[in-house]
């Protein structure tokens, strides 16, 4: 099973996953023979409310938490939103700042950088070489007015693992909130929120096998988020329109299947990446892993080639039959070489030869070693093209 039929190799599901069919089976009911309202008080409602109520219940089983302290939203991007923008109104009397990083997801940086139109400070720590953040720089960060530190688990293009129980303590010590994006880390981590020491965590469901277009965001109890949608009370009061329910359905049998499987599924996975990783470093010259050595998610096999412009190279692989991103999906439009990239602080010749490969759980060995060969011969073949002119005589 693969998303695009006419991809012989898939290696993009850091993008997103297929829909698992057990998933789209229990959500089939709600897309037609269970058409109610979760808000309608007859039969018809109470079945849908009773089938997010369920959904909600997984979800809180997997995070660890009371299931009231869940809000549904379309998805990880609303999810941050929701974390970053409504905490930081929600607690605006104790506080005008914001700590995030610079190598967040754009749902989460893109959101703390709106907040300095409203007069808040937003702080963007730099991270080292492999995209970790120093506990220490946290620690000097943070004020007696920071209401919000928001540092991913994982981050999307790199994979590194950041320590959040660390930064949290350090960010609690503070009086601040925690939030960290999870969307890719769960299914492939412990995200459990008392663990995590976290305050909010956003999730989303189809990086995780499930449907497009919905996610969840743990907030703690006693949180103050201030809602960002206004119309009904749904979701607690906190998030209005009317639930997507076969979606909510499918987030939450994708995730409880993903925290079943997770331990098995992501031994699978590192021995894929690990052999990918292998197999393209020691065909190439002039090629650097990127992210954490060891702290990364265990689907990752991240790159950056010397004197290669990775679009070429992506799309060389996407008519080889191959899928794999130069970053992230939601920035792929991008001449520019991504903001992870560049916090990284490489070589500039390494920039703009950034190449993300993800494995899932379809992927073989054998898909791997095909690919790896073709990554590597397709490095030779774009090296050996010479630069286009840059300016007409």
């Amino acid at each position: 099973m693969t998303p695009n039929p006419s991809s012989r190799i898939y290696l993009d599901y850091a993008a997103t996953t297929p829909l698992d069919p057990a998933v789209f089976d229990v959500m089939r009911p709600y897309l037609w023979a269970e058409p109610g309202n979760p808000s309608s008080l007859h039969g018809a409602g109470r079945r849908a409310r009773e089938a997010v109520d369920t959904a909600r219940e997984q979800v809180a089983g997997v995070l660890g938490c009371k299931p009231g302290e869940l809000v549904f939203t379309s998805g990880g991007t609303e999810a941050d939103n929701l974390a970053v923008i409504g905490v930081a109104q929600g607690e605006a009397a104790r506080g005008r700042h914001v700590v995030t990083t610079a190598i967040e997801h754009h749902a989460v940086l893109f959101a703390a950088r709106s907040l300095r139109a409203d007069g808040f400070d937003v702080t963007e720590l730099g991270v080292d070489a492999e995209g970790r953040v120093d506990p220490a720089d946290l620690e000097s960060a943070v004020r007696p007015d920071t209401v919000l530190v928001s540092i991913g688990l994982a981050n999307n293009e790199i994979g590194t693992i950041q320590d959040i129980p660390t930064l949290a303590r350090i960010a609690h010590e503070a009086g601040a909130r925690v939030h960290t994006d999870a969307v890719q880390a769960a299914g492939q981590l412990d995200i459990n929120v008392d663990l995590l020491d976290v305050d909010l965590l956003s999730l989303s469901a189809h990086k995780l096998y499930g449907p497009k277009g919905t996610g969840a965001l743990f907030v703690r109890e006693g949180v103050n988020v201030e809602r960002r949608a206004f119309g009904g009370a749904q979701e607690r009061d906190r998030r209005a329109g009317t639930e997507n329910v076969p979606a909510i359905v499918g987030l939450g049998e994708a995730l409880a299947r993903a925290e079943a499987a997770r331990e098995r599924r992501t031994t699978h996975l590192r021995s894929l990446s690990t052999a990918l990783i292998e197999h393209v470093t020691a065909g190439c010259s002039e090629v650097r892993l990127t992210g954490a050595s060891e702290r990364r998610l265990p689907a990752f096999a991240p790159f950056a080639f010397g004197d290669v412009d990775a679009e070429s190279l992506l799309i060389r692989l996407d008519l080889a039959g191959i899928a794999v991103s130069t970053g992230a999906a939601c920035t792929s439009g991008s001449l520019e070489p991504s903001h992870v990239i560049e916090a990284l602080g490489l070589p500039e010749r390494f920039r703009r030869g950034s190449l993300r490969c993800t494995v899932g759980r379809e992927t073989t060995m054998a898909e791997v070693s095909e690919a790896g060969e073709a990554i590597t011969r397709h490095i030779r073949a774009v090296r050996t093209v010479p630069p286009a002119p840059t300016g007409v005589s």
